[in-house]
């Protein structure tokens, strides 16, 4: 795999400097194709699989633990059931005999989907709507352990404002 600076020498090698793709290659030491690849993107396509992976022992009792894991968006929270204790339950009732780091990772992929994470930025009307001048500065004012409010500051004016999952917030 090539790096992102492999990919812009190349590209400027063929963009700015207007030499062809086939002296590119001569000169980088890679093939046409691949040449021809990093032309057309400006970065690096990451690897997709062309099919799912294949789950032989989980893929039958995938329905199950759909069904368990919908339950546990009813029940209270203090019931629900953890990923081990979806497969003790899978073990015990439905004899599986795969292992409990596939039940794990199904559990946290299929608990990661039904997650909202984006939440809209509110902008205030009136002058201060917009701040893009200097004395700028972000803030952050913590209300809660999980939660905290977000804005931009200019002088004494807030400009935007959005509450954001504390994790989320690697900036700040």
């Amino acid at each position: 795999m090539f790096g992102v600076d492999n990919y812009a020498a190349v590209r400027r090698f063929v963009f700015t400097e207007g030499h062809s793709r086939r002296e590119a290659a001569r000169v980088f030491g890679l093939s046409r194709e691949t040449v021809l690849k990093m032309c057309r993107f400006s970065l690096p396509p990451g690897y997709t699989r062309k099919v799912p992976a294949a789950k032989p022992k989980l893929g039958a009792r995938l329905p199950v633990i759909d069904t368990i894991l919908e339950g546990d968006r009813t029940g209270p929270v203090k019931q629900r059931h953890t990923a081990k204790r979806i497969f003790e339950r899978l073990r015990d009732e439905h004899a599986f005999a795969g292992g409990y780091t596939v039940v794990k990772d199904y559990v946290r992929i299929c608990r990661a989907r039904g997650r909202e994470t984006f939440v809209p930025l509110a902008h205030p009307r009136g002058p201060h709507a917009l701040a893009h001048g200097v004395g700028c500065r972000a803030t952050a004012r913590s209300t809660s352990p999980r939660l905290s409010r977000s804005s931009a500051v200019c002088g004494r004016r807030s400009t935007s404002s959005a509450w954001t999952c504390r994790s989320r917030m690697r900036a700040l």
